[in-house]
């Protein structure tokens, strides 16, 4: 999505909004094959300079490294790469949970 899209008018690049679902992205796959069957994991936090701008057309490819585990908290490590820059860099926290639980609580809301 470009930033034109997400409503900052006449601006061709991508937003920054996208970067975060990138971002998001990478850190689900990165944790894919190690939750149970009944864990999900949650983003509950993120911190991202998006320093350059990405033109239309160009590939992005984010790469997220485990920085911290602690219990059910899992701490990243993010960057972001178009074809030629750096173009973004920060942190992203996700925390591991049970699937059931987070449905239940989600069920109380809803009622």
């Amino acid at each position: 999505m470009t930033a034109h899209k997400a409503g900052n008018s006449g601006v061709e690049v991508l937003s920054t909004a996208m970067l975060v679902d990138l971002v998001e992205r990478a850190a689900l796959a990165c944790l894919e094959g190690v939750l149970l069957p009944s864990q999900i994991s949650v983003g509950t936090h993120i911190e991202l300079e998006h320093r350059r701008p990405v033109p239309v057309g160009f590939l992005v490819r984010t790469e997220v490294e485990v920085a911290l585990v602690d219990g059910p908290r899992v701490s990243f490590a993010v960057r972001a790469f178009d074809e030629s820059d750096a173009v973004a860099e920060g942190t992203h926290e996700r925390y591991i949970i049970e699937r059931e639980r987070f449905e239940a609580k989600l069920a109380e809301k809803l009622d």
